[in-house]
């Protein structure tokens, strides 16, 4: 093992027994460099890779918010694991768009399902920014990514939020870069409004297989749409 895996390692045992939690700054460097044995540049390794993968964020001074404090931002960290891997192509487009259905569809029937119903006033006010007439393709998108990961989000399932929002964001570039083979972006927009908007209806009456399959519907269509 090499030494700033001795690092990682000690900082996940404390994690898992919760001497260290979300919120808390770690050790100093020097202390854990002395408690396991390694030098400081092993420490700082380390560091360095809990803040890539969103385990910890880091800030210079003295003041309450500096030091390496635990903030486990996952989804952060797997979606640019995913846009890595994505832009190598070893992760296929199509697998990505596959899983990002399941993940969707099965969230949405989820929430349907629940009593009380999810408060929907979130969505209702980004379809509402997506319908001004004036939103150029890449800022559509962007609102719509954030309205698909709400919709997930509505089942109260934060790993499957976390891995939306990760998937969504690996195929960001995908979706973009396809925009310029639609003859007519205006129309395309105007439909995936109508078709938002019945999914959010669906979903307002607790129909979540038909919430489910007009997601599905609306997802492979627009790929349909950029490939063509």
């Amino acid at each position: 093992m090499r030494a700033h895996e001795l690092v990682l390692e000690r900082i996940e045992r404390d994690l898992v027994a919760g001497a260290i939690a979300v919120g808390d700054r770690l050790p100093p460097e020097r202390a854990l460099a002395e408690s396991l044995s390694v030098s400081r540049a092993s420490v700082r390794e380390a560091i360095r890779v809990l803040e890539a993968m969103g385990v910890i964020r880091t800030a210079a001074g003295s003041g309450p918010d500096a030091g390496a404090i635990v903030t486990a931002d996952a989804a952060t960290s797997i979606g640019s694991a995913l846009r890595l891997h994505t832009a190598t192509r070893a992760l296929p487009i199509e697998d990505l768009v596959s899983t990002r259905i399941l993940l969707e569809t099965s969230a949405l029937r989820d929430a349907a399902a629940l009593s009380p119903r999810p408060d929907l006033a979130g969505i209702n006010a980004r379809l509402d920014a997506m319908d001004d007439p004036d939103l150029g393709p890449e800022e559509f998108h962007r609102l719509d990514a954030e309205f698909h990961v709400a919709l997930t989000a509505l089942a109260g399932n934060v790993v499957v939020e976390a891995m939306m929002a990760a998937l969504r964001g690996a195929i960001q570039g995908y979706i973009l870069a396809g925009v310029p083979r639609l003859a007519d972006w205006g129309g395309v927009a105007a439909n995936l409004r109508c078709e938002h908007r019945r999914i959010v209806t669906a979903l307002s009456r607790g129909q979540g297989n038909k919430a489910a399959e007009l997601a599905r519907a609306h997802i492979e269509g627009y790929v349909d749409l950029i490939k063509s």
